[in-house]
């Protein structure tokens, strides 16, 4: 009996999302939507995840407005989007109405199939989604966020989408987020999803460890009907199997896709050329790697850590980071690796590494995923670690969300004459200060995107033909890494460069050296004294919590900073005077320099 087989492409989300940070524009979309359009796709992924954020934060693109003109530019193809259930496209939980708000414009916007997932696979915290979804009248597809512990099994995993099933969802999807599933494993949970429940299953893996177009012919042999597939110029390593690749494996047999491999092809190669104008994003930690299957670190999660192991020129410790994360993670009772809670479990692995001590330092997340803010943990915690990090304060059990009131009017004042509509208050309600900063930009008419390098011309200078020459300076006492883009365009005594520091690109202007005046805002200098606050990890500072003259003890919260996406309190090391406060809210800081001086 024939199956045709269906794919959903993730060309214009998760694929680049996997592969170059989210980058990818819409300028760079549009153009190729109509063949994409033509293909015969299920469905094209074209929003959620971080693309969102990405818009917002380094894009400077509208992400409703992104939305819409692909809804124009493929009014033949099923538009899918990728859903945090409670927290949406954000990293903390939303009220309710916020929940409920955001879907109905998803939907009114361009978005038919929503998949919701929650990080905990804690069923309650996708309730609302999905009764928002089906109020309109859109497909709301329930996720099983796959991993593997000793608290994860394939009856586990059945009994988590029968949950679903009975919230109505209208199929099932195995998010195998990180690439652990092995092809024998995806066989026994397909084929065991596929005898318990009524509901089509897609099957969506990354190919991290390089079995995931042996996992997909699996689970189409065992009954999945749905598979995720990435154009060949954006799949395999951390993005997922090649389009081009499955619909060929599969041709001439019952599982025949029916898609256009010629087509394919056409598309391919634009894309190949799209992902050149991206260079600079790419890295090397997203190729295929079998370690995947010992630490658990999903290829998006990998190349974040080793960005941030770059940052403090610790990039030599990843693999003591990698060793650090199966012990926190199990400390927090086995929670998937995934937004957010890949976030959290990374980042606390990297402050229990580099500060040479396990917990020295605790996350304001992990405190709130201790305290059951986040939903249920799949196993038990360790509960030295839940005293150490919240003593005697109350663990919740409810849903989450029970405890927020309802927050979108507080929004719609708070962000004011700046929202132009109910998507523009979303905007701000998903990222308040990014949110903000996008648009009082735009009312200003100053939205400009972060600079993109030449694209390199092989075999040409490196001075002349856009490959960076690469510099590595010492200033009081800090490394950086400094590439250089071109020769410079000279004008009003000034120069014009293309300027990489530890890989954030922007293009800058020097003066001529004479002009330079001395003892303007220059570096912070070092933490000596006793009574000197400074942070463990570069970050930006999130809020001040004390002024000069205030009175403070030892181990009390002075600053609130934000590294990795996830928030830290810093804290007074002495009792005293505060006698200066050097930073304020939005600084970026480096590790050892004198954020607050304490006098005891």
């Amino acid at each position: 009996m024939n199956k045709k087989i269906h794919v959903t492409d993730t060309i214009l989300r998760d694929a680049h999302q996997s592969l170059i940070a989210t980058r990818m524009r819409l300028e760079d979309m549009l153009p190729i939507c109509d063949k994409l359009d033509k293909v015969g796709f299920w469905s094209l992924e074209v929003w959620g995840g971080a693309t969102f954020d990405a818009c917002v934060r380094f894009l400077k693109e509208d992400p409703w407005e992104r939305l819409r003109k692909l809804r124009a530019a493929l009014p033949n193809t099923r538009l899918q989007m990728l859903l945090r259930g409670q927290n949406l496209l954000g990293y903390r939980h939303y009220s309710d109405d916020v929940v409920k708000a955001f879907v109905a414009k998803a939907a009114v916007n361009g978005i038919d199939v929503f998949r919701i997932f929650d990080a905990m696979n804690d069923v309650r915290n996708l309730r609302t989604a999905i009764e928002a979804v089906k109020a309109a009248g859109k497909h709301a597809q329930g996720t099983i966020s796959y991993t593997t512990s000793p608290v994860h099994t394939t009856a586990s995993f059945v009994e988590l989408a029968k949950r679903m099933q009975e919230k109505g969802v209208d199929s099932i999807a195995i998010k195998d987020m990180a690439g652990l599933l092995t092809p024998f494993a995806t066989a026994e949970l397909v084929g065991a999803l596929k005898a318990e429940i009524d509901l089509p299953v897609f099957l969506h893996t990354h190919d991290t460890a390089g079995l995931g177009a042996m996992c997909q012919l699996k689970g189409v042999e065992a009954g999945a009907d749905h598979i995720d597939t990435a154009i060949s110029s954006f799949a395999w390593g951390t993005s997922h199997p090649g389009t081009e690749s499955m619909v060929a494996a599969l041709r001439g047999t019952p599982y025949d896709t029916g898609l256009d491999l010629e087509l394919l092809q056409e598309i391919g190669l634009y894309f190949y050329n799209v992902r050149k104008k991206y260079h600079q994003f790419e890295s090397e930690f997203t190729g295929i790697d079998t370690r995947v299957q010992v630490n658990q670190v999903p290829g998006g999660m990998m190349s974040n850590l080793a960005n941030q192991l770059k940052e403090q020129g610790a990039l030599h410790r990843i693999n003591e980071v990698f060793e650090e994360i199966p012990k926190v993670r199990a400390d927090l009772g086995f929670p998937p690796l995934v937004t957010p809670t890949s976030q959290i479990v990374g980042t606390q692995a990297v402050f229990n590494v580099l500060a040479g001590a396990r917990y020295k330092t605790i996350t304001n997340e992990v405190k709130l995923y201790l305290q059951g803010r986040y939903g249920r943990a799949p196993g038990e915690v360790n509960e030295h670690l839940r005293f150490q990090a919240i003593g005697s304060e109350e663990v919740i059990d409810v849903r989450p969300a029970d405890l927020l009131k309802p927050e979108m009017a507080r929004l719609r004042t708070e962000i004011g004459a700046l929202a132009k509509s109910e998507e523009d208050v979303l905007t701000y309600a998903m990222f308040p200060d990014i949110g903000r900063k996008f648009l009082e930009e735009r009312e200003a008419g100053t939205l400009q995107p972060e600079a993109l390098l030449p694209i390199p011309t092989p075999g040409a200078s490196a001075s002349r033909e856009g490959v960076p020459t690469e510099f590595v300076i010492d200033v009081h006492g800090e490394s950086y890494r400094v590439d250089i883009t071109g020769v410079g365009i000279r004008g009003e005594g000034k120069r014009h460069f293309f300027l990489s520091i530890d890989g954030v690109p922007e293009e800058v202007v020097f003066e001529p050296l004479n002009e330079f005046v001395a003892g303007g805002t220059g570096k912070r200098k070092q933490a000596s004294a006793p009574g000197d606050v400074s942070t463990s990890m570069p970050g930006n500072i999130v809020d001040v919590l004390v002024k000069e003259g205030d009175t403070v003890k030892a181990g009390q919260a002075v600053l609130i900073t934000e590294a990795m996406k996830m928030e830290t309190e810093v804290q007074a090391p002495i009792a005293g005077t505060v006698k200066a406060v050097h930073v304020a809210k939005g600084d970026r800081v480096n590790p050892g320099e004198v954020l607050i001086e304490i006098a005891g």
